[in-house]
């Protein structure tokens, strides 16, 4: 943030600056690796890996409601369906095992929920 104070340009005429490409290529493979690992996951449950990285890809850009709950203490992230059964059913078995993990909103505490609506 403090570079951007004393007008530090992060590109070089159209490319990025050597540390800022680094930077970026490593959100890159990092985001690549998740979704590698969620696709392995899935894999267990759909006959192709091309078809299990598009359901992931999918997912990620699908829409999905919160439902906070102050007096429950639980935020419950609905995700709506996606285009065929059999993806509904990979996805609901890996949201039940999230579920299973009691994972907490790192802010609030609140457990949370996630379910396909």
């Amino acid at each position: 943030m403090a570079a951007f104070a004393v007008g530090f340009d992060f590109f070089t005429g159209s490319q990025l600056l050597p540390l800022n490409k680094m930077l970026c290529d490593t959100v890159k493979m990092v985001a690549y690796r998740a979704e590698t690992a969620l696709v392995t996951l899935l894999r267990r449950h759909l006959n192709k890996e091309d078809e299990a990285r598009a359901l992931v890809r999918a997912l990620f850009v699908s829409s999905a409601d919160l439902a906070p709950d102050a007096q429950g203490k639980t935020l419950t992230v609905k995700i709506h369906r996606m285009a065929s059964p059999v993806h509904d059913r990979a996805i609901a078995t890996q949201l039940t095992d999230l579920n299973e993990l009691n994972f907490c909103h790192p802010e609030t505490g609140d457990r949370l929920i996630y379910s396909l609506v």
